[in-house]
C-alpha cells in the first residue's frame, strides 16, 4: 500500500526531472480518461456495467469492437460505437490535460502525445493535432467499411441517434461518400485487417521528426495497462526517464524510473505541488 508520504516523495522526484527536460513525452492509455468519468473497460465485469445490453447478450468489448460485428450486426455495432462518440463529445477533460498543457508550454521543445485512446480528449483539451499520435486510430474520423479507398473524413456531421437501453443504432447507418457502402470508425479493431493507417502513419512520421529534434526528454506515462501493452512497451522504448503514474500497476523495472500508485489526475497534482516548491 503506497502512502500519502510515499506519493509525495514520488512526486518530487519527477518534478526535478521534469523540470530538468527540454520536453515531454506524454503517453496515455484508458486510465487518463477516468478522471474525466469515462469507463475504461478493464476486465468483462466493468464493460458490461457500462453497456448493460451487451452483457445481457454475453458480448466482450472484443467481439463488438471488430469489423466482424459491424459486418454480422451494423446497428449494434454502430450503436456501440455511436454511443461512444456522443459520450466524447460531451466530456470535458479533467484538470490534468491543463496540467500537462502548462508544463510544456515552459519547455524548449514542448510536448508530443502518445495515445491508445480514440477518444480525442487531448485535441479536446487544446493540445495541436499536429503534436498527437493516435496509435488506434480515432472515433472522429471514418472510413470505408469496405474499404473502397484509403479516404478518411471527419466524423463531425454524423450525429448518431442511440437507443442507449438496447446499445442500437436508431438514425441511417453512416455511408461512405465515395461508394455509398456502410462508413465505420477510423478506429484499430480486434482482428481488423481493413483498419485504414494513413492518418496515424503521418502521426508516427510527425513523432520521429519531432524526437529526433529533442535531446533531453523525459516520459509521463498516465494510465496505460498492460492487458494491451501498446503505450508500455512505447514508453519504455524511448530511451529517457520514465514516470509511471497507474493506481494497479505502477511498477517501473529496472531503475528507469519513478511508478506512483495512484489515478492520473492525483499524480498530476502532486507532482505540480511539487515543481511549484522548485
Amino acid at each position: 500500500m503506497h502512502t500519502h508520504q510515499d506519493i509525495t516523495q514520488q512526486a518530487e522526484v519527477a518534478a526535478a526531472l521534469i523540470a530538468e527536460a527540454d520536453s515531454l513525452i506524454i503517453a496515455a492509455g484508458a486510465g487518463m480518461g477516468v478522471d474525466s468519468g469515462l469507463p475504461d473497460f478493464r476486465g468483462t465485469e466493468g464493460f458490461w456495467q457500462a453497456y448493460p445490453a451487451l452483457a445481457q447478450a454475453r458480448l466482450r468489448f472484443e467481439e463488438i469492437a471488430s469489423p466482424h460485428a459491424f459486418a454480422r450486426d451494423p446497428q449494434l455495432a454502430w450503436g456501440f460505437y455511436g454511443h461512444r462518440l456522443a459520450l466524447y463529445r460531451n466530456t470535458v477533460p479533467h484538470e490534468g490535460f491543463h496540467i500537462l498543457q502548462r508544463w510544456t508550454t515552459r519547455m524548449p521543445r514542448g510536448a508530443f502525445v502518445f495515445t491508445s485512446n480514440v477518444d480525442g480528449q487531448f485535441q479536446r483539451a487544446g493540445f495541436s493535432g499536429a503534436r498527437v499520435l493516435e496509435c488506434h486510430g480515432s472515433i472522429h474520423h471514418l472510413q470505408c467499411s469496405a474499404p473502397c479507398s484509403d479516404a478518411l473524413w471527419p466524423a463531425d456531421a454524423f450525429l448518431p441517434d442511440v437507443d442507449a437501453t438496447a446499445c442500437q443504432l436508431r438514425s441511417p447507418l453512416p455511408r461512405c461518400p465515395h461508394c455509398g457502402a456502410m462508413a465505420r470508425p477510423n478506429v484499430l479493431m480486434f482482428g481488423d485487417a481493413d483498419w485504414v493507417e494513413a492518418r496515424t502513419a503521418e502521426q508516427h512520421r510527425r513523432y520521429r521528426a519531432w524526437r529526433a529534434a529533442v535531446s533531453a526528454p523525459v516520459v509521463i506515462e498516465l494510465g496505460a495497462g498492460t492487458h494491451i501493452a501498446t503505450v508500455r512497451y512505447f514508453s519504455e522504448s524511448q530511451d529517457a526517464p520514465l514516470l509511471r503514474i497507474n493506481p494497479t500497476e505502477a511498477r517501473v523495472g529496472d531503475g528507469r524510473g519513478i511508478g506512483m500508485a495512484c489515478g492520473a489526475l492525483a499524480g498530476l497534482q502532486a507532482i505540480d505541488g511539487a515543481l511549484g516548491t522548485l
